[in-house]
């Protein structure tokens, strides 16, 4: 397997963490905005959104039950969502890429309901939730687009929980691998050679896992020739087969 190629492809094209970037000129301003704002409604929206420095790995954006006060976008790196039960067990609910929105759990109730984690070295928009409604009344546009990405957090969930009610790991790990394979997609990243920016435990954990499970099902992957994998290094080789497997096909 080409290391050196897959790494070239997926970091080059990242965005940088420059905090002189603005929303106009960000290149995944198509993916967590709406595409037909006009160009004096984005100057707007980039007004209110803070950029602060870049999360390091293993720093919190924010943990669970802070005061809800912001969403926030990714724009570089990657980071996960999770829950702690009482008696302390972590539960990784999610991971996002740049280009994606977090922090909507907190809408309900005041409260965020996950705490949420740099994977890597992660630039972060923030965007205050106050003003931001306060900027929705006069751009229906914008009001819209949240509610959407609103709904795709409850589809979301339902996908979480139809994914763990999968009975293999294959399937677990196929459709995890061709989530991660579409949200690239678009980014304008390959769709087909990656880096995971999440821990095997992480990804064990998410699906419902042992990390020995994770391991071995990696490894049979790689055996009947479906992906390539080097440490975190993913190539994509059959992607059709990959599709069967994430359905449950033999």
């Amino acid at each position: 397997m080409e290391s050196n190629s897959i790494i070239a492809q997926t970091h080059t094209k990242q965005c940088t963490h420059d905090q002189k970037l603005s929303c106009g000129n960000c290149r995944l301003n198509t993916i967590c905005m709406p595409v037909s704002l006009h160009v004096d409604d984005i100057d707007q929206l980039n007004k209110i959104i803070q950029r602060g420095r870049p999360l390091n790995k293993g720093e919190y954006l924010y943990r669970a039950n802070d005061t809800f006060t912001s969403v926030y976008a990714i724009r570089s790196g990657a980071v996960k969502a999770l829950t702690i039960s009482d008696n302390g067990d972590e539960q990784v609910t999610g991971f996002y890429l740049p280009g994606e929105v977090v922090g909507l759990d907190g809408l309900a109730n005041n409260n965020y309901t996950n705490s949420v984690i740099a994977l890597e070295t992660s630039s972060i928009c923030e965007i205050p939730f106050g003003r931001l409604e306060e900027l929705s009344v006069q751009l229906p546009k914008l009001q819209r687009h949240f509610l959407q990405l609103m709904s795709r957090e409850i589809t979301h969930e339902q996908q979480i929980i139809s994914l763990l009610g999968k009975a293999s790991a294959e399937a677990r790990i196929a459709s995890l691998l061709l989530s991660i394979s579409t949200r690239n997609s678009s980014r304008k990243l390959s769709a087909t050679a990656f880096l995971l920016p999440m821990s095997r435990t992480d990804i064990g954990n998410y699906l419902g896992l042992t990390i020995e499970t994770v391991s071995r099902t990696f490894a049979r992957l790689q055996k009947t020739d479906v992906i390539a994998v080097d440490k975190k290094e993913v190539l994509i080789k059959d992607v059709l087969g990959l599709q069967q497997l994430a359905k449950g096909a033999e």
